[in-house]
């Protein structure tokens, strides 16, 4: 089983509570839930506490994604569902990238509803209760998990011409490294995973050369586990995965979209194959217990038979551990759109089946071949853990005895392999 790595579809809900109450649904990738978090954290501020169900919420808010055309169906079916089951007098507030990309359209279709991005004033009665500022540096409430998603910087300053999230979410507006280790301190988690829309670049935008190192370094002082997610291949330096192998959390996690050099060229896009496989087998040289994720589009326009033969072979000769595959998606505004050559959606799906069914298996051979080894996990919750190999809500995951409390590391023996997830109890107990 294949699972995304760019844009995971994912709802996290927020539970318990009586009067004057929110309730917020949050779809797409970590970075939403980052920002969810930051606005519970200013509703909690401001009096409100969380409803039961979002039936019961005076105020139901509804965090979409607008990544590709899927998850702008399914923010918007979700929006429909949630407006027509609240309760009599609750308001509905949409906000995220939907409202940011689309607001007037929305406003006009969805009449019942507030349409906001996150920085326009929503108010419940007379009272703001999301203020007209930017979520990034707001505290946010203390994790419930032993890990959570730490956003370091907003926006993006590169011009794939497959993505929109420059026109809507800005340039990069990068973070003080104060404030993110404050925000780390007040989580209390064990594990932090840093995300951004481009991490490595951390602190460009301010002209800090190499932050991301010094940040990583400073984070790992704090906390048991420190992973990143979505680093740019050309950004990949050698003292980036000196300090990523420092952390005791091996995880490289490389945006490549594709591996055909020419289509990469169409896809604005840095590298190719050749530079990725010599950098995966460099990391792997220094860390052999380097574990790597990464997504790829099929489908974009100018996509040839040659093209898809080359991200099939990449596939079998990189053994990444994780991969993610997206049919593209037309994203209105972007240099994408201007191309010819565009592939049939039947075509398109047939090469995701294609290379998503070899990454199955590459995956599958790849957690078949840790039966009998011994691993340090961490315990998200009772009866399920991770190791280094899994990022938190996207990769498999571990199957540990339930007396284990969450929060607590343990180090077991793998017994058995499953797809992507893996069965293990603790050293030294009996098979």
């Amino acid at each position: 089983m294949t699972r995304p790595g760019s844009c995971p579809p994912d709802r996290r809900r927020y539970s318990t509570g009586v009067a004057r109450t929110y309730w917020v649904e949050t779809l797409g990738c970590p970075k939403n839930q980052v920002d969810s978090d930051k606005l519970i954290g200013t509703l909690q501020a401001d009096g409100l506490i969380a409803a039961a169900a979002p039936e019961a919420a005076d105020l139901v808010v509804v965090n979409t994604c607008a990544f590709i055309e899927a998850a702008r169906e399914e923010s918007v079916a979700t929006v429909l569902s949630l407006s027509g089951s609240r309760r009599a007098g609750a308001e509905l507030v949409v906000t995220g990238c939907l409202a940011e990309r689309y607001g007037a359209e929305l406003a006009s279709a969805l009449p019942e509803a507030k349409v906001a991005g996150f920085g326009v004033p929503v108010t419940l009665g007379a009272k703001p209760t999301v203020p007209a500022f930017d979520l990034l540096n707001l505290p946010r409430p203390r994790a419930s998990a032993p890990w959570a998603y730490v956003k370091v910087a907003e926006g993006c300053d590169r011009t794939c011409g497959f993505c929109a999230i420059p026109s809507f979410r800005g340039k990069q507006r990068s973070r003080t490294v104060e404030s993110i280790l404050a925000e780390v301190d007040a989580l209390g988690v064990q594990e932090i995973v840093l995300v951004a829309q481009d991490l490595a670049s951390y602190g460009r935008d301010d002209h800090r050369a190499g932050a991301i190192v010094e940040l990583v370094r400073e984070v790992t002082a704090r906390v048991a586990r420190t992973r990143l997610l979505y680093l740019y291949p050309s950004e990949l330096t050698d003292s980036l995965i000196d300090v990523i192998g420092a952390t005791g959390v091996p995880y490289f996690d490389l945006s490549l979209q594709h591996v055909a050099k020419q289509h990469l060229r169409r896809m604005r896009r840095w590298g190719d194959g050749r530079r990725f496989l010599d950098r995966i087998a460099a990391i792997r040289a220094r860390y052999p217990d380097a574990a790597f994720r990464s997504s790829f589009i099929v489908g974009y326009p100018g996509e040839t038979e040659a093209d898809q033969d080359a991200l099939l072979a990449f596939l079998e000769e990189a053994q990444l551990d994780w991969a993610g595959f997206f049919a593209y998606s037309a994203e209105e505004g972007t240099y994408a759109t201007t191309l010819p050559g565009r592939v049939s959606a039947g075509l398109a799906a047939e090469r995701l089946r294609e290379a998503g069914e070899l990454q199955d298996a590459i995956t599958a051979s790849k957690r078949l071949a840790l039966l009998g080894c011994d691993l340090d996990v961490l315990v998200d919750e009772p009866g399920l853990a991770r190791s280094h190999r899994e990022a938190p809500e996207i990769d498999g995951v571990i199957h540990v005895p339930s007396s284990l409390p969450a929060g607590s590391f343990a180090r077991v023996t793998v017994t058995g392999a499953t797809g992507p997830d893996l069965d293990a109890v603790l050293v030294g107990a009996e098979v």
